[in-house]
């Protein structure tokens, strides 16, 4: 049987994504590493922990 702790994620197995402002109302996500991969939102939120 399987123990909890083999499914948790280290900060090594999630990717780095940096979050750009292009403009104004406008951010933009990438992935390190990932030229061919972003996301553009012109809604974003700030989280809370």
């Amino acid at each position: 049987m399987p123990s909890q702790t083999d499914d948790v994620e280290t900060s090594e197995d999630r990717p780095d994504v940096a979050a750009l402002d292009s403009g104004a109302d406008r951010t933009v996500f990438t992935e390190d590493g990932n030229r061919d991969g972003w996301i553009s939102t012109d809604v974003t939120v700030d989280l809370r922990r």
